[in-house]
């Protein structure tokens, strides 16, 4: 240890290293000397709190190379490579001892054998670049949910998009004074070729459990390396599963109601499924789009985001639909964008954004024209159907004023969604908290997106929209969900979503902005001022209230004939979702628990019930 903070002392030089001595935490101290001894970078950077430290790493973004200036003061560019586009899923594991099994569905190596390989890529893979070490506060900072983290990255694109997205943790890191309860992670982009990572087919992200740290190589894109996200989450389900909260994969955000009321949602949807476009309603409030912890305090559930900023999918961005997103993308600022096209005039175009095409620009794979072919043949777009933006909450104009609350905000409602196109209405509440966690959230198939690398429009089952990162039993998992909304008298009333429905010609039943109509809906329900019809799979809302909503929100006519197709019950597509779910729990987790096939077959036993009464497609005016 002695010759590693010698060498740690020499790379740092007076300055960093005076930065790290000023944590008095001896932990801290060796973990970052371990890996400076076995990455080998040419120097190190410590970013403390301070104005002048997060500067220097955005001004080296520009001198790397890894973002480029736009017009827009304040606005930069930033490429992925051709084939690093999205999360890599397959190479995405948990690192576990031979006797520790997760569940089929979740990705693991044997241990041994996976610190012997990130160590192997790890092994002076810094040599001549800046190491920059970075401490975060997840959640809040002085807060019940408050939780510290370092990061080592040589990329300095890294390390400023955290600094967009996470809060600076270096001062709580000297409240913490000597101690391990912090999280950790090690990237390094590996060796670049003509700015991105070139030996991507050994890209890797680790991820060690026990030893609370996430190694990721040979990648760039954000969604594999950005440890502060996605990667801390899986850290993070593990630490609330032994300390009784939730960590889950949703916005959280504030619905106006009658009479100034504002009543607080937490929302969980896979990736590309409306979550982020929900949470940025125009005229709600915005508290966080991604992440959220949840803790029972005082008898109530209450709900922080994890971030304070967004790493958002830009496709289909534009002035119409999400006029504030477009606001703070289009004015002065800080903001990253991600696999875009770039004009020559330094303006971003991306699918979907409503404006006329360039005639040249580059984008992530290089110079591009209208009708350019790529590799495989394909006119090549634009920009990526996965690009991506970064940007502070605090540059929206609806930023809730709670977002820094360190005891968050009181739910009223949870709501689940995803890619649906034949089975779920648009809006339904359960009729219970248990039976919102296990029919709604616990149930979730989605249909794939580009967010991540594969096959598009395959049916997935997503177990509340977090099976990729968890890092628990999924039946343990699911207790937990049921354990939290037991333990208070008035728990959130829990809805689904589905903006995807379609009739049989494949047409869409919802419009783009209906979305906002459930969610006034979901608030009145909420808060007792509004009827529901009962449904054997939930409480879905009435015409006359829906009519009213839609007036009032849109400024349109909402017809009959619209609502009947929309909440038409279609109890065969439900029951062979019942049947799909049933097998998936029974053959591929082992620890589901007993009351979940208890709701499983009590759904199945309603609808069955209905069908005999009333058909296979039920009418809501039947129902009421």
């Amino acid at each position: 240890m002695k010759k590693r903070l010698e060498l740690l002392k020499d790379k740092c030089g007076p300055e960093n290293f005076k930065k790290l001595e000023e944590l008095n935490n001896p932990d801290v101290l060796a973990f970052v000397a371990k890996y400076i001894a076995h990455c080998n970078p040419a120097s190190v950077f410590v970013r403390t709190d301070a104005q002048k430290d997060i500067d220097y790493i955005r001004q080296k973004t520009i001198e790397n190379g890894e973002e480029h200036k736009l017009a827009i003061k304040g606005h930069t560019y930033h490429f992925d490579g051709p084939k690093d586009q999205a999360r890599d899923k397959a190479n995405t594991k948990y690192l576990l001892p031979p006797d520790v099994q997760l569940g089929a569905d979740i990705r693991s190596a044997d241990k041994k054998e996976g610190l012997s390989e990130i160590n192997g890529l790890l092994k002076n893979i810094m040599a001549g670049k800046e190491l920059y070490v970075a401490f975060f506060c997840l959640g809040p900072t002085d807060s019940p949910f408050s939780i510290p983290a370092i990061q080592l990255t040589d990329s300095s694109y890294v390390a400023h998009s955290e600094d967009i997205l996470i809060r600076p943790g270096y001062e709580m890191f000297k409240k913490l004074g000597q101690g391990n309860g912090f999280f950790k992670f090690v990237h390094s982009a590996g060796e670049l070729a003509g700015g991105v990572s070139k030996n991507f087919d050994q890209r890797r992200v680790y991820i060690d459990l026990d030893d609370d740290i996430v190694y990721s190589v040979n990648t760039q894109y954000a969604g594999n390396t950005v440890g502060l996200k996605k990667l801390a989450m899986r850290l993070a389900i593990k630490k609330a599963s032994f300390e009784g909260w939730l960590t889950e994969h949703m916005f959280v955000m504030g619905v106006r109601g009658p009479k100034n009321r504002v009543s607080y949602f937490a929302g969980s949807f896979p990736s590309a499924c409306g979550k982020t476009s929900t949470a940025m309603l125009e005229g709600e409030l915005i508290v966080g789009d991604d992440i959220a912890y949840l803790r029972n305090i005082d008898g109530r559930i209450r709900a922080v985001n994890v971030e304070r900023g967004m790493f958002g999918i830009i496709q289909d961005v534009n002035k119409d639909g999400d006029p504030l997103i477009w606001e703070a993308l289009t004015t002065p600022g800080e903001v990253i964008f991600s696999n875009v096209l770039i004009d020559d005039s330094g303006k971003p175009h991306w699918l979907g954004d409503d404006q006329a095409l360039p005639e040249k620009g580059v984008n992530y794979a290089g110079e591009w024209v209208p009708g350019k072919q790529g590799a495989n043949g394909d006119v090549m777009t634009t920009s990526h159907k996965n690009a991506r933006y970064t940007v502070r909450l605090s540059e929206l104009k609806n930023c809730d004023k709670n977002l820094e609350n360190p005891l968050g905000v009181e739910l009223s409602g949870i709501i689940y969604g995803g890619r649906d196109s034949d089975t779920t209405v648009p809006v339904e509440q359960a009729f219970d908290w248990n039976h919102g966690i296990l029919m709604k959230g616990a149930t979730i198939e989605s249909e794939t997106t580009a967010a991540t690398l594969g096959q598009e429009g395959v049916r997935k089952f997503n177990l509340m929209a977090n099976i990729d990162f968890l890092s628990i039993p999924m039946g343990r998992y699911i207790n937990n969900n049921c354990d939290l909304g037991n333990s208070v008298d008035r728990p959130p009333q829990i809805f689904s979503v589905n903006y995807f429905l379609r009739d049989k010609n494949g047409k869409y039943l919802n419009g783009v902005k209906d979305k906002h109509v459930w969610l006034k809906w979901a608030e009145l329900r909420a808060a007792g001022d509004a009827a529901a019809i009962k449904t054997p799979t939930g409480y879905i809302p009435e015409y006359e209230d829906l009519k009213r909503i839609f007036k009032d929100v849109l400024g349109k006519a909402y017809g009959k004939e619209d609502y009947i197709k929309q909440f038409t019950i279609r109890v065969p597509e439900n029951l062979a979702k019942i049947d799909r779910i049933t097998d998936i729990y029974k053959t591929k987790v082992p620890d589901a628990p007993h009351i979940l096939f208890e709701a499983l077959k009590a759904q199945k036993k309603r609808l069955q019930q209905a069908q005999k009464k009333f058909g296979d497609y039920i009418s809501p005016e039947i129902l009421v």
